[in-house]
């Protein structure tokens, strides 16, 4: 009988009632006990514990019984303060993400790029002012975890609501768990941390039967962002303690990063290989695709990010590789949810973007048979890479392998559309004020990609054309005789402007052209906008032509107003209240940050991998390298988004100098240094009633238009720059803290 009641009793302590999990928190700190202390007593890992108050995961006997005993015991030292809530809203994870509005129907790092070219990503806003979205729903809040299910069930503890972009109520039964999923281990069970504060058990004891149960059961995925495209693979974060258990190393070895992956021989990539799973040319890497031939239209494939190894880069993902698993699927869930699922780098993601947006084939209509075939898509790219023309062709590219060698192409030779990298002595009037306030651009290249006709097809080749501002291309034209002194800001009015205290629209550096120069056509069309006849020499035109940037435009806006007004900052704030709002809104969610800077990394990125270099590959100059094979390597888009960005800026600046008489000290990118009385960015900027100058700069959240990036002290400035031996150092460099490294005496 005493054996039953042993049983009795085990069974009971397998139940053993606990508080909610920040209430064990609260108790432990009373009593002023560690994690280790605890988990020391009840024989468990660290780990665990925190586990259990961050509830992650439950307690199992005997450690339950031993566990609540403890918690009773402090309850009764320490009762609960009336009406406190328990929910610890730090560490809580949301139940569902709100993305943003559907798409429009219609980078510092630039891959392969220099230094000057990772910051000559900026752009201003549109000639028309984007809609602001409504803010969605505050995921700041992060409610409490839903606790996870038995073994048994391996299904979620709570029905999500509708993905983001999906009506609600629509809720796409094959991703009811999200787009992805943080594969941890917990003790002796894996589990996955999805987004919405799910976690499931996973059975899966090696890798091959990990991707077999992601596909069968763990119901992961996206739906498509346009009609003719393909839903999102499945991606599973694995944590090192996931890549122990499934066999995989925890950090690549220096020859192994070098490779971008681990040896082809390794157990892992044999277990897949007797599984019938493949691996895409990239290999097993930090971003490795794991699939099997499509049958028909279902797709079998898997996406793997290992943030150990690298995947998630920290200049754009921040602290997100040393976030807990439940953090990491939050940070990941919302970008997934209002970018879309990652598929490599912010760089890579923000050109499959592109893509998921524009699919270069549709299913025509149905034949005399009844049968549908694959058809080009109006609008996007096509299926097939198009030659760039020899002037924006980077050097080293297969077009110039007849050059000769250590031939130096000038600007009559080559496009170069960069953003600014340029600063001018201070006026004596200058000096006497007592501020440098630097003012930049939100989602710069955004913006300048909003509404922006380029080139979809192959360019042709035009000798003694007439220009058309409508037509995308590169032109061959001498702007040498637009002077600045006198330049129109309107239909037809004309001012006098101190020209040499404004930096050249024509040219990056800020110098006035000497001759006959290739450009896109946005910095062609701003010259006939400032009053100066054009006449081209020759041009290479795209007569294909459209919007095609729009939609990925709209998506990357909407998430990043949804994300800043979670963040405290909303769309159409006056303007002290924005400057207020943008104070410290970092710290208000640090994950929520990471998810912004993610989205601006994405925005640089995508229009970098535009003009993708070599990468390696054993290249040699005047080959062809990987990236030319695809419809998306198209260099002349990249200069005209860069283009029409810089335009964009200098125009502002025009306006602004015509009203106020005030001229920018430097420029660096979407970044704008001012002299001013005052360290505000109100002291120089010309609002009447609370109104903006028309035209000019703008405080506010929206893409292009601007905020404050820092203030510093006019004898700062001057002193860095004496102490450098540099007049012309670019402070636009050094305005956000004050801190300058990195001087090369102003070449």
């Amino acid at each position: 009988m005493s054996e039953l009641f042993d049983a009795v009793d085990a069974l009971l302590a397998s139940r053993a009632p606990l508080p909610p999990p920040a209430e064990r928190k609260r108790l432990r700190q009373a009593h002023g006990l560690t994690l280790d202390e605890v988990a020391s007593a009840l024989r468990v890992r660290r780990a665990t514990v925190s586990g259990w108050e961050a509830g992650k995961t439950e307690p199992r006997p005997p450690e339950r019984d031993a566990y609540a005993r403890l918690l009773d015991g402090l309850a009764e030292l320490y009762p609960a303060p009336a009406n406190t809530d328990t929910v610890d809203q730090r560490t809580a994870v949301p139940d569902t993400f709100p993305g943003p509005a559907a798409p429009a129907p219609d980078a510092r790092t630039l891959s392969g790029g220099q230094a000057s070219e990772a910051e000559a990503m900026t752009a201003t806003e549109d000639t028309q002012a984007p809609a602001p979205v409504a803010a969605a729903p505050a995921v700041a809040s992060r409610p409490a975890r839903t606790p996870r299910p038995s073994p048994a069930s391996r299904r979620p503890a709570a029905k999500k609501t509708a993905p983001a972009g999906t009506p609600a109520g629509d809720t796409d039964p094959r991703f009811e768990n999200g787009p992805l999923a943080v594969v941890d281990v917990d003790g002796d069970q894996v589990v996955a941390y999805c987004a919405g504060g799910l976690v499931l058990d996973v059975p899966a004891k090696s890798l091959p039967a990990l991707v077999e149960w992601t596909l069968k059961e763990a119901k992961l995925g996206q739906p498509k962002l346009s009609g003719p495209g393909k839903d999102a693979d499945p991606l599973l974060v694995l944590t090192e303690a996931a890549l122990q258990r499934y066999g995989l190393p925890t950090a690549l070895t220096d020859g192994e990063r070098l490779a971008g992956r681990i040896p082809e021989g390794h157990k892992v990539i044999k277990q897949l290989a007797r599984a019938d799973w493949k691996l895409t040319k990239r290999g097993f890497g930090p971003w490795a695709r794991i699939y099997r031939p499509a049958q028909g239209s279902e797709r079998a494939c898997v996406q793997l990010c290992i943030p150990s190894w690298r995947a998630l880069d920290s200049r754009h993902w921040g602290s997100a590789a040393q976030l807990p698993p439940a953090e990491l699927a939050r940070v990941l869930g919302v970008y997934a949810s209002r970018v879309m699922t990652p598929r490599g780098s912010t760089a890579v993601t923000g050109l499959e973007l592109m893509t998921a947006l524009h699919p270069p084939t549709r299913a025509s209509e149905p034949d005399a048979d009844g049968k549908r075939h694959s058809e080009h898509n109006p609008g996007s790219l096509g299926k097939e890479p198009v030659d760039c023309a020899p002037c924006e062709a980077p050097d080293g590219h297969p077009l110039l392998k007849d050059l000769p060698r250590f031939h130096v192409r000038g600007p009559e030779e080559k496009l170069f559309e960069e953003a600014y990298d340029w600063a001018r002595p201070m006026t004596d009037a200058e000096c006497t004020l007592r501020h440098l306030v630097g003012i930049d651009v939100n989602m710069a290249f955004a913006a300048g990609a909003n509404g922006l006709v380029v080139g979809l097809g192959a360019p042709t080749h035009v000798k003694r054309p007439v220009f058309d501002p409508k037509l995308p291309g590169s032109w061959l034209v001498d702007l040498s005789h637009v002077d600045l002194s006198r330049v129109k800001v309107g239909k037809d009015k004309w001012v006098e402007l101190d020209g040499d205290l404004l930096p050249s629209p024509f040219t990056p550096k800020g110098e006035r052209p000497e001759g006959p120069a290739w450009y896109a056509t946005p910095t062609v069309a701003y010259a006939v906008e400032l009053g100066y006849e054009v006449r081209p020499l020759e041009a290479w035109v795209r007569y294909e032509n459209g919007r095609y940037l729009d939609g990925w435009y709209n998506r990357l806006r909407d998430a990043y107003l949804a994300t800043m007004a979670d963040l405290g900052v909303h769309a159409d704030m006056e303007p002290a209240d924005f400057l207020a709002a943008m104070d410290g809104y970092k710290n208000r969610d640090p994950e929520l940050a990471i998810v912004v800077s993610a989205i601006k990394a994405t925005v640089k990125g995508g229009l970098g991998k535009l003009r993708e270099r070599p990468r390696g590959e054993g290249w040699r100059p005047g080959e062809p390298w990987r990236a030319l094979s695809r419809p998306t390597w198209r260099p002349d888009i990249r200069a005209a988004v860069i283009s029409r960005t810089r335009i964009n800026l200098h125009r502002k600046i025009v306006k602004h100098a015509a009203f106020t008489g005030q001229y920018p000290v430097a420029i660096l990118s979407d970044c704008v240094v001012y002299a001013a009385g005052g360290p505000s960015p109100l002291d120089f900027l010309p609002y009447r009633e609370g109104k903006p100058l028309p035209g000019g700069f703008k405080l506010g959240v929206n893409p292009g238009l601007v905020k404050h990036e820092g203030t510093q002290n006019v004898l700062w400035g001057e002193e860095v720059r004496e102490r450098f031996n540099a007049p012309e150092l670019n402070l636009a460099r050094y305005i956000k803290d004050g801190t300058v490294t990195d001087v090369d005496n102003g070449e």
